[in-house]
């Protein structure tokens, strides 16, 4: 009677292959910055049959899971898949959303040298404000040592800019799927040696290397463990609270695409504030 959704796989899923179950279900919850711009592009297309909650932009999802879950478990996979020095690296950070603020300050924290690439000039302004070198990846792909994915869409990086990368720099994604790094060109294209589980070394015809970590899958989940507990704490109570809401109210929820309500959003705070001691 509900669905609760990170990423989108299951709310399209039903309404492509299984739309008569849509009858019985009330709404739908959704976690993820991708599952979220899934759900209104099929709104506008006409195509979502159910309301929808907007989890992932309640302020105790997004300005927490986004940006210190990754602040924190970016670099623990990066390290535990590569044990790489940090400090001095030039490191790329593909978007500047909350997931690319976290990985930035997470770089800079250990001491690299971070370049900012986004194509929203409102972001762009805040991590030039940050003090971050913010271009183009076509520029960036010539200076980086590391790179990281974090915008949601497809080929952020891709041929021309592997071809321009240093010896061995260090490719890995933490947007929702694989299609950010086009693995499946250097499949094709170059000499592939697996180095240790979720490890991958690529020759190219140039003759320089690139290390792709966990596939051009989420690197926090394939070469770590993901965000922390507690901070997932806050998400997963948003979208419980988003299940008893779409629930017990889905008469007042027309189909389309809604926001937590914002008493719900400080309820979730209020209740992991007494863990922190505050």
């Amino acid at each position: 009677n509900m669905i609760l959704d990170d990423g989108g796989d299951l709310t399209n899923l039903v309404h492509t292959k299984y739309p008569n179950l849509l009858e019985g279900v009330k709404g739908i919850s959704e976690e993820t910055t991708t599952g979220v711009h899934n759900l209104y592009k099929m709104f506008r297309e006409g195509l979502l049959k159910v309301p929808a909650i907007n989890v992932n932009d309640a302020v105790t999802k997004s300005k927490f899971d986004n940006l210190y879950g990754c602040r924190e478990s970016l670099l623990d996979g990066i390290k535990r898949a590569t044990d790489i020095m940090v400090a001095g690296k030039v490191c790329v950070v593909a978007g500047y959303g909350d997931v690319g603020k976290g990985c930035a300050q997470a770089f800079k924290g250990f001491g690299g040298r971070v370049i900012v690439t986004e194509i929203d000039p409102i972001n762009a302004l805040q991590a030039a404000m940050e003090g971050f070198q913010v271009t183009t990846m076509e520029e960036a792909s010539e200076l980086g040592q590391i790179f990281v994915t974090t915008t949601g869409n497809i080929d952020i990086i891709c041929k021309d800019h592997f071809l321009k990368m240093k010896d061995d720099a260090i490719v890995c994604n933490i947007g929702h799927f694989d299609c950010e790094v086009d693995v499946a060109w250097l499949d094709k294209n170059a000499k592939k040696v697996n180095i240790k589980p979720q490890v991958d070394r690529y020759e190219l015809q140039n003759g320089n290397h690139i290390i792709v970590l966990a596939a051009g899958r989420l690197v926090n989940l394939g070469c770590a463990t993901g965000h922390s507990s507690f901070v997932m704490s806050n998400s997963f109570t948003n979208q419980v609270l988003a299940q008893i809401e779409l629930w017990t109210k889905h008469n007042t929820y027309p189909i389309g695409v809604h926001t937590l309500p914002k008493k719900l959003d400080e309820e979730v705070a209020t209740l992991h504030l007494d863990h922190l001691g505050v």
